[in-house]
């Protein structure tokens, strides 16, 4: 799994667990819906400065985002 999965995997269910819509963190984060949902779908990877963008949205660390699964 790439790292850009792995960002799609943690965004969406951090995003679930905090009972945020893609529309409610795109405009917190000051980015897209369209964008937010690339980015779920691992369509679209983001850059370091997007990433901040949506961790500070989420209330979480950036390295919350992109942290692999355990195998």
């Amino acid at each position: 799994m790439d790292l850009k999965e792995v960002m799609a995997i943690n965004l969406r269910r951090i995003r679930h667990d905090k009972d945020m819509t893609q529309e409610e963190l795109a405009d917190r984060a000051g980015l897209s819906a369209r964008y937010i949902g690339a980015i779920e779908r691992a369509n679209k990877s983001a850059s370091v400065t997007v990433l901040g963008r949506i961790a500070e949205a989420l209330g979480v660390e950036a390295a919350a985002l992109i942290k692999r699964p355990r195998q």
